[in-house]
C-alpha cells in the first residue's frame, strides 16, 4: 500500500483548502479511510473517516461541520475539504488505512493556518 497526501498550504484563519491522497495497492471504494493530523509536539489525532460500504462519514468533534471527507472512486483518491479554517487546524495531516495507531500512513502534507 502506498499514500501519498498533497494540498497543504500556508493560509489565514478562516479560509479553505482541500487535501488530497492518492492511493496505490489498495481500493478506496472498499477500504475505510481515514485522515489524522499531528500539530508540532503532539501525538496523533484522529480527524476523519469513511466507511464506503457503509456509505458513513465520522469526524472528530471540533472540525464537524468545517471538513468534508470524500472518495473520487475513478481516481482512487481521497479528499478532505477543509473550511472555516483555525490556527488550532495547523498541523502536519495524513491519510492512513487500517486502525489506531495507523501504521499505514502517507508521509504527509503541512498545513498552517496563521494570519
Amino acid at each position: 500500500v502506498q499514500l501519498v497526501e498533497s494540498g497543504g498550504d500556508l493560509v489565514h484563519p478562516g479560509g479553505s483548502l482541500s487535501l488530497s491522497c492518492t492511493a496505490s495497492g489498495v481500493t478506496l471504494s472498499s477500504a475505510d479511510m481515514t485522515w489524522v493530523r499531528q500539530a508540532p509536539g503532539k501525538g496523533v489525532e484522529w480527524v476523519s473517516t469513511i466507511y464506503p460500504k457503509r456509505n458513513l462519514t465520522t469526524y472528530t468533534s471540533s472540525v464537524k461541520g468545517r471538513f468534508a471527507i470524500s472518495i473520487d472512486n475513478a481516481k482512487n483518491t481521497l479528499y478532505l475539504q477543509m473550511n472555516s479554517l483555525k490556527t488550532e487546524d495547523t498541523a502536519v495531516y495524513y491519510c492512513a488505512t487500517g486502525s489506531a495507531p495507523w501504521p499505514i500512513r502517507g508521509q504527509g502534507t503541512q498545513v498552517t493556518v496563521s494570519s
